[in-house]
């Protein structure tokens, strides 16, 4: 947790180093060489909803999750994902998660056979307002299992992703500029081909709308970056069309 507040207080002093951050993100990713990698065009399309799950303690909050990914040009289902969690919130701008993700996975992504993620996770999230927008860091460390025929470790991944949501009052009061970049390292190798180290980077760039006082939809191009420098498959890039609906009860 003090990493994480150490993190966040230096983006929140430095919104502009902030920015460039996930900007260089977006430039080192198309960088690679295209010879080193495969590329495709992606849609996302998904729903989060998060409430209070008692009256009598508002801080007991609950999430569901659920996306769908097409891949191949967008012409196939590729992967799922549903993710319910619950939450604990220690103020107002922290909050500890406990949950689970069940993650069914087909080609592309899947090399020969469909199969299926299975994740628990803990995750602190932090959030504050400040004048130029909102700030938000999330902290994930995942146990992941897979039902690949003669896999039976445990895989450990970290997740780290900031996020930053600037008014566009020029434009609308509705409106919103989003940025996000969120790193993967895998803590160790495992039978299924995981191996310790970077496994991908998403860098998010796009626009919130606030339909109400409950749901915003948040739309843009997600950059996917999936590092296997020690697989013999290639590189993959993912051009990612991104549409979520953020729902607050």
């Amino acid at each position: 947790m003090m990493r994480s507040s150490c993190r966040l207080n230096i983006m929140l002093k430095k919104p502009n180093a902030y920015i460039a951050s996930v900007a260089l993100g977006l430039i080192l990713a198309a960088s690679v060489s295209a010879g080193d990698r495969v590329e495709d065009f992606n849609t996302w399309t998904g729903i989060e909803m998060i409430g209070g799950l008692s009256s009598t303690n508002p801080n007991l909050k609950y999430k569901l999750f659920a996306q769908g990914r097409f891949g191949d040009n967008s012409t196939r289902f590729t992967q799922a994902l549903i993710r319910p969690g619950l939450g604990y919130a220690i103020n107002e701008k922290v909050t500890a998660w406990l949950g689970y993700d069940w993650v069914p996975t087909s080609r592309p992504l899947a090399l020969k056979h469909p199969f299926n993620d299975h994740r628990i996770w803990q995750q602190l999230s932090l959030r504050d307002n400040y004048s130029f927008g909102t700030v938000i860091s999330r902290t994930r460390l995942e146990q992941r299992f897979f039902d690949i025929p003669g896999s039976s470790d445990v895989a450990y991944r970290y997740r780290q992703m900031f996020k930053l949501l600037t008014p566009m009052h020029f434009v609308s009061p509705k409106v919103s500029f989003v940025i996000w970049n969120e790193i993967f390292v895998d803590l160790n190798s495992m039978d299924a081909g995981i191996r310790s180290g970077l496994n991908q980077n998403w860098a998010f760039a796009g626009i919130g709308y606030r339909l109400n006082k409950k749901t915003t939809i948040e739309m843009g191009y997600l950059n996917q970056f999936i590092n296997r420098s020690k697989s013999p498959r290639p590189d993959q890039m993912n051009h990612v069309l991104s549409v979520t609906m953020l729902v607050n009860f």
